[in-house]
């Protein structure tokens, strides 16, 4: 079986990575079907290969199809974050432990680049805040040379990108995050892998903690009972 010629994959490969970008950014709503058509002339090309392009995004969980109704963007939800955020747990803090120590000088000027693209977006509530944290997050677990890890990781953060704009929303959370990652990335580059790993943990678990609060359905905010005013006689 022949494979498709370059320019096809090429487009395949660049849709999916432009409609991914409008599932993260929010610019496709999740409540509603993805109108292919719209959404094909808006990006000049035709449905056949949009809908590759989405069927290839429902493989990587940002996607759901319904028989008769079409694609639509994969809800938020709790459960998928306490799952996502997990499996980070289990990998992360380890892979980039190992990492730090296995990492050249390249590696480390990638690393802090990485960190100053991400602060300087983040502080401008850019939409690529996502997109940034994940290439620093990255760019402290490549270095480890376990390819497989990194994929999966790298597969994570995608995941993870709408929960990390969804975490850093609230004025003043940038701040915090950014003190994280600078603590985080100091540590990397000094070779100290146990306070890496330590801090990546911590980081994470944080993060969670914040989403846990931020996902919460409104039903289950819990309302201080009014007290009624006793009249005195």
């Amino acid at each position: 079986m022949s494979s498709p010629p370059l320019e096809i994959r090429n487009l395949s490969d660049r849709l999916v990575e432009v409609v991914r970008d409008f599932i993260l950014s929010g610019a496709i709503a999740s409540d509603l079907p993805i109108r292919q058509d719209a959404l094909a002339a808006e990006l000049r090309v035709s449905k056949i290969p949009l809908r590759e392009a989405l069927a290839r995004l429902e493989q990587d969980g940002l996607v759901i199809s319904h028989p008769n109704r079409g694609f639509f963007v994969r809800p938020m939800s709790p459960d998928e974050a306490e799952e996502i955020y997990a499996l980070r747990l289990k990998l992360e803090p380890d892979a980039a432990a190992r990492a730090c120590v296995l990492a050249t000088d390249a590696d480390r000027e990638r690393a802090k680049q990485a960190l100053t693209l991400f602060d300087i977006d983040a502080a401008a509530q850019k939409p690529t805040v996502g997109a940034l944290n994940r290439a620093f997050h990255l760019a402290l677990v490549q270095p480890g040379g376990q390819q497989i890890t990194t994929n999966t990781v790298a597969r994570l953060h995608v995941l993870a990108d709408r929960y990390v704009r969804k975490h850093l929303e609230p004025k003043g959370r940038f701040v915090a995050a950014e003190a994280e990652h600078h603590e985080i990335l100091d540590a990397w580059l000094a070779k100290r892998d146990a306070r890496v790993r330590k801090l990546i943990t911590e980081h994470l678990e944080h993060t969670l903690r914040d989403l846990r609060s931020a996902l919460r359905p409104s039903s289950e905010v819990r309302v201080a009972p009014v007290r009624k005013k006793v009249s005195r006689k």
